[in-house]
């Protein structure tokens, strides 16, 4: 098996890119269509024929991508533009043969020969010694395909025009280069999604033009919003790289998307890639759009961020981050983040000092007793020997216990005294990492702010 991912380099790459890319790979490293042949070989080809939009910048936004999921290609990558002189003898050959033939015919003589014969009528143009090249179609019957995913796909050829594969300078188009491409690799499956169905009959056309076997095709449903529309940015996240710089891990990211419509089981989940390669296969794709919820994969990032070693998770959190020194932070922290991004505003007062939320300090310091009930677990704090997480907590507790209060009452004051807010890791921790003269220092701070308020 020899499949490829084929990507325009126009800009970013999506995820619905990032999808069909995955799926590539794991049937290259799985068991192959049957479930029983030896592992494949990805392709991977970059489609720059668009010279105005293909740019070096989107080609290494791809390149990135695909290395920080960890989809390493076998072949490539192959630059389509770089196959001119490939796709320039393909195109004689098929002249030569009478399988094409230049025509001066515009997109409005299309048009007008379209309404004067019937929409359901193909158009031929005369040909000529000049123009652009177009490719025959045949008069009667049908272009048809079994897809992997959908089954039988059938276009009648009278509905279709002779497409251009040629533009009258002599540089090829889109499916014809495709078409050429697959070919030249020996592509034996193509796995897209589904907005090329309509591609593929004219490519089909290249194949039996050119006397040679077509790959096997399988179409993959959109992805979309929970809102059940297309999937866009209005729903989160709409690349690879905003995943990454939303901090989420690269494996749970092929986690989740590997099991939108693959048909595995609701507790089949957690996969390794190796694991999620063995298990894939075609005939489980769901050919309904899959919904991508960027809160179930949050959900999933979670979990696979907590089963990181501290270590790893430290190395990961201090290259996010561009910080060092992070590891007590990450400790006490890993149980209450489900992205890396979720780090620094919940532990970052640890290194950079409290936050000023004047809500939050008015609520639990400025009313209610917090004044009183903050300078009392100053007290307490300063005294205590040794200065860990466990004696902390048993000093603010002896307070909750001696004056009846509840524990957000203690401990919420004391929060929001070191960090500025009302959200941090687990408070005792918290305290015993900052350690006892910091600790006092910004409890000292807090309560100064009542004794002399801000003029303002």
């Amino acid at each position: 098996m020899r499949v490829r991912f084929a990507p325009s380099p126009t800009g970013a790459l999506h995820i619905g890119g990032a999808r069909a890319a995955l799926y590539n790979w794991l049937l290259a490293h799985g068991p192959g269509e049957d479930g029983e042949g030896p592992p494949g070989t990805f392709v991977l080809r970059i489609e720059d024929t668009d010279r105005e939009r293909s740019t070096e910048e989107n080609v290494a936004q791809i390149l990135d991508a695909l290395t920080w999921l960890g989809l390493d290609w076998d072949e490539g990558p192959i630059s389509q533009i770089g196959n001119t002189p490939r796709h320039q003898e393909a195109l004689a050959q098929l002249l030569a043969d009478g399988h094409a033939y230049h025509s001066n015919a515009t997109a409005e003589d299309v048009r007008a020969n379209r309404e004067r014969r019937g929409a359901d009528r193909g158009f031929r143009g005369e040909p000529e010694s000049t123009g652009a090249v177009r490719l025959h179609v045949p008069d009667e019957g049908h272009t048809s395909f079994d897809d992997l995913v959908r089954g039988e796909v059938s276009f009648p050829n009278a509905s279709m025009d002779d497409p251009v594969i040629a533009r009258a300078d002599g540089s090829v188009l889109y499916n014809f280069a495709v078409a050429v491409d697959d070919l030249d690799s020996q592509i034996t499956h193509v796995i897209r999604g589904e907005d090329h169905i309509s591609n593929t009959p004219k490519q089909l056309l290249v194949f039996e033009a050119l006397g040679a076997t077509p790959p096997r095709y399988a179409h993959l449903p959109l992805l979309h919003g929970p809102d059940g529309k297309k999937l866009s940015k209005r729903h989160g996240a709409a690349s690879v790289q905003e995943l990454r710089d939303a901090g989420y891990l690269p494996e749970a990211v092929n986690n989740y998307i590997a099991l939108l419509g693959t048909g595995f089981g609701a507790d089949e989940e957690f996969f390794t890639m190796d694991e999620m390669a063995e298990r894939f296969r075609l005939d489980r794709v769901s050919k309904s759009p899959a919904v991508f919820d960027e809160q179930k994969l949050r959900h999933m990032n979670g979990q696979h961020l907590r089963t990181l070693s501290v270590d790893e998770l430290t190395e990961r959190l201090e290259r996010f981050t561009g910080r060092t020194g992070l590891r007590g932070a990450v400790e006490i922290s890993r149980e209450k983040i489900q992205t890396l991004a979720d780090f620094w505003p919940l532990a970052g007062f640890l290194f950079d000092g409290p936050t000023d939320d004047p809500k939050a300090f008015a609520k639990v310091i400025g009313s209610g007793g917090g004044r009183d009930t903050l300078a009392e677990a100053r007290e307490a704090l300063s005294r205590i020997e040794p200065f860990t997480a466990d004696t902390v907590e048993a000093a603010l507790r002896e307070i909750v216990d001696r004056r009846g209060l509840k524990p957000g009452q203690v401990f919420q004051p004391v929060r929001v005294a070191i960090a500025g807010g009302t959200v941090s890791p687990g408070i005792f921790e918290s305290v015993a990492l900052l350690g006892r003269e910091r600790t006092i220092a910004l409890i000292d701070r807090a309560l100064s702010k009542i004794i002399n308020p801000p003029q303002g």
